[in-house]
């Protein structure tokens, strides 16, 4: 981007910062053009010289690719890319020591693929982080193919409901993926609304790091839990999105500004905002529940909490956004809070009952994998489970 759009961009920030919110405060744009290089996903074999935790080794696959191709739409990125990358044999563990929260509740997300003959509309900028999103008027450089009756609600004040609306475009190319936070769209056949992704259009194939979460500039979709991932027989084969609360958790010092690699960026106001005590949580963390762990010692009773569970140890959960308040909070696609109520009879979203008490001794049971890094995604050694398939479209 341009510096003056950059200085636009920041000022626009800041004006939403100002804006009191359930989920997250919107980020300070870095003016620093990033270099984007390719990851080194495969190289496992050094070790950090730090004594891992006992490993567990029942579920650790032999192979490393499965049978079969994927759709790139219901399981994006590369095989390696940090949403796919199952947790490691050498990863290193650390106490994370989040505690039970008031609220179990989902950040819900907006994914769409576009075809190249529906009308092309503006994208503007949030007119607010709350009320009156779709009376912003500052353009973000692009249009969209959209339909018409395509439509993503304002926030309101009454009930407070202030949603990140994290989204994802999958342009009619097949590749490139358009990302904005927050999303609304008011009237049949308008403008759509959401600040864009400052790095552009990210590319389906490939490392799927950056996106629409402003809290630390990680992806709107990928580790978004999808439509059937609770619901249905197979296992969930990706690492998964939390949202927990920076003032009690996320740790900010001159040292740590707020976030570690894979994420780029903290909250705008995370100096002030985040009082959290470990220097190793912050936006970006992988957590993940430790191979010494069985869903059993956690005594969990719903099958949902229980497919979470293999996910959340095969491969983690990274930390994109702060909640704001005392609640947890996973990344959910749209329409996967309806399907979950019509399957078990419950809410996802809850303050008491069966389903939270799980919930809250998965968080509980997560800790930090302290080795995660660029060229040592999940830790490093043997994959926990085999890699995701090729992508076949």
């Amino acid at each position: 981007m341009t510096i003056n759009k950059a200085r636009k961009y920041t000022r626009f920030l800041r004006q939403l910062g100002q804006n009191k919110r359930h989920l997250s405060n919107v980020t300070r744009v870095f003016l620093t053009i990033f270099l984007v290089s390719l990851l080194s996903f495969l190289s496992y074999g050094s070790s950090t010289g730090i004594m891992s935790m006992s490993q567990n080794t029942n579920h650790i696959a032999k192979s490393t690719t499965t049978q079969g191709k994927r759709d790139k739409w219901l399981w994006p990125f590369a095989s390696n890319s940090i949403w796919n990358m199952p947790i490691g044999s050498r990863a290193v563990y650390r106490p994370a020591n989040i505690q039970q929260a008031k609220n179990a509740l989902a950040d819900e997300e907006y994914f769409y693929k576009l075809k190249s003959s529906d009308p092309q509309r503006p994208v503007y900028s949030p007119g607010n982080f709350g009320p009156g999103r779709c009376k912003g008027t500052q353009s973000m450089g692009i249009s969209l193919p959209v339909p018409d009756n395509l439509i993503v609600p304002d926030a309101t004040s009454q009930p407070y409901y202030t949603p990140n609306n994290a989204s994802a475009f999958l342009m009619p190319d097949g590749k490139t993926l358009e990302q904005f936070e927050p999303l609304a769209r008011c009237t049949a056949g308008g403008s759509v609304h959401g600040w864009r992704n400052p790095w552009g259009g990210v590319d389906i194939y490939g490392d799927g790091i950056k996106g629409g979460h402003l809290g630390s500039g990680l992806s709107s979709i990928g580790g978004s839990i999808r439509k059937g991932e609770l619901t249905k027989n197979q296992p969930i084969r990706h690492a998964l999105k939390v949202v927990i609360w920076g003032e009690k958790y996320l740790h900010y010092s001159r040292t740590v500004p707020g976030y570690r690699w894979p994420a780029y960026i903290a909250d705008n106001n995370a100096a002030n905002q985040y009082h959290g005590t470990n220097p190793k949580l912050v936006q970006g963390t992988l957590l993940a529940i430790p191979p010494n762990v069985t869903a059993a010692k956690l005594k969990l009773q719903t099958p949902a909490a229980q497919k979470l569970f293999r996910a959340l140890q095969d491969y983690g959960a990274y930390v994109v956004d702060d909640a704001g308040w005392d609640a947890h909070y996973l990344c959910l696609e749209k329409g996967v809070l309806e399907e979950f109520r019509a399957t078990y009879g419950y809410d996802f979203q809850t303050t008491s009952g069966k389903f939270y008490d799980d919930f809250m001794k998965l968080f509980k049971a997560l800790y930090i994998v302290d080795n995660n890094a660029q060229k040592n995604v999940g830790g490093g050694g043997t994959p926990r489970v085999s890699l995701a398939p090729p992508i076949g479209n």
